[in-house]
């Protein structure tokens, strides 16, 4: 009888805790990959039916250990083995039970309709973001990494880069979703919920982020063996940082100055990698793999796996099966001094 009231009793705890985080009376470290840290007004909703949910739930779970613990300390008890149970209430009807059971199912179908209210609110707040002077974007998911396109008008000013989203702080935007291959979803749960990318289909996503910040973002439908090593990053810059990035995106590369980085960018365009990426202002034109117009200036490589420095550009060039099992990009067999070289102009592409 001990061991189930204390264990009762920790459920309940527990329970209280879990609802004390939901509230926020319990603080939580924010993080850049949270729900429950939100940075704009879409994850926001989100995170306030997730605080409804979570006390409601928590409440009515803590209600039946309660009811159960209170049966347990209340309940009849033979004598001994041998005398027989006493089922005399099977033949008569309680009213207490009776009004208990009725009182339990019509508070739970109340709680029912609150929740489904607050769904069908929520999801309406969703669709109801100012969207004027809103970014367009187009995102296409591929086995495994994430190209990005930055609509402009006219079509000229457009340019695309890869597996790293900025975006203006207080600016609606407006992503829609493509699927190059199979199911993917784009989930960046500080700014907005889980959106699919259907192969044949379109889909749009509309966020705004409030705060300057770095956000995880993750693709959130398993897709394949590397469906954990699909991430990408949300920049959100203040507008005129957002704008100066975004002029230097719609620049073409720079040509190389150092002497390494000119052998460099021979190696490249003289190899097999111009039979998949592009650089523009260059003859590499291939759009199979991410652009690497503006490598350089990325944070991370490989969708997330890499931070973008020489050492890990190195390794990756050099065996990406290594890293990323399953990826499409071979092997480089170039001499190491050639490898460098390449490094060393990519880099430089900022």
């Amino acid at each position: 009888m001990r061991t189930v009231l204390r264990v009762v009793v920790l459920l309940v705890l527990c329970c209280a805790a879990g609802a004390a985080i939901a509230q926020g009376s319990v603080p939580l470290e924010p993080g850049p990959h949270s729900a429950l840290d939100p940075a704009g007004p879409q994850a926001d909703h989100i995170g306030q039916l997730w605080n409804l949910f979570m006390t409601i739930c928590t409440l009515v779970f803590v209600a039946v250990l309660v009811a159960f613990g209170f049966a347990i300390a209340r309940g009849r008890r033979r004598a001994d083995a041998s005398t027989p149970p006493d089922l005399s209430s099977l033949g008569r009807h309680e009213r207490g039970p009776y009004r208990s059971v009725v009182a339990g199912v019509v508070i739970s179908v109340l709680l029912l309709l609150v929740l489904l209210f607050a769904s069908v609110t929520t999801d309406r707040a969703l669709a109801r973001l100012p969207l004027a002077s809103a970014l367009h974007l187009e995102v296409t998911g591929h086995q495994w990494w994430w190209e990005v396109r930055y609509d402009a008008d006219p079509a000229s000013g457009s340019f695309t880069t890869a597996n790293e989203i900025h975006v203006p702080v207080g600016r609606p935007v407006i992503v829609t979703l493509k699927s190059d291959d199979v199911i993917h979803s784009l989930w960046v749960p500080n700014l907005a919920g889980k959106k699919d990318l259907i192969p044949g289909r379109t889909a749009l996503l509309q966020f705004r982020a409030d705060h300057v910040g770095i956000y995880r973002g993750q693709c959130a439908e398993f897709c394949g063996f590397q469906h954990a090593a699909m991430a990408f990053e949300v920049i959100a810059d203040p507008p005129a940082q957002y704008q100066a990035w975004e002029s230097r995106q719609r620049a073409e590369a720079a040509p190389p100055g150092e002497a390494r980085a000119q052998r460099g960018q021979q190696v490249f365009l003289g190899s097999t990698c111009v039979m998949c990426h592009a650089i523009q202002g260059t003859t590499a034109m291939a759009l199979k793999a991410p652009d690497l117009t503006h490598v350089g200036g990325r944070t991370t490589l490989a969708a997330g796996v890499l931070p973008n420095t020489a050492a890990d550009m190195k390794r990756w060039i050099r065996d990406p099966q290594k890293i990323k099992p399953g990826t499409t990009m071979p092997a480089s067999t170039l001499p190491d001094a050639d490898l460098d070289a390449l490094v060393a102009y990519l880099g430089s592409l900022q």
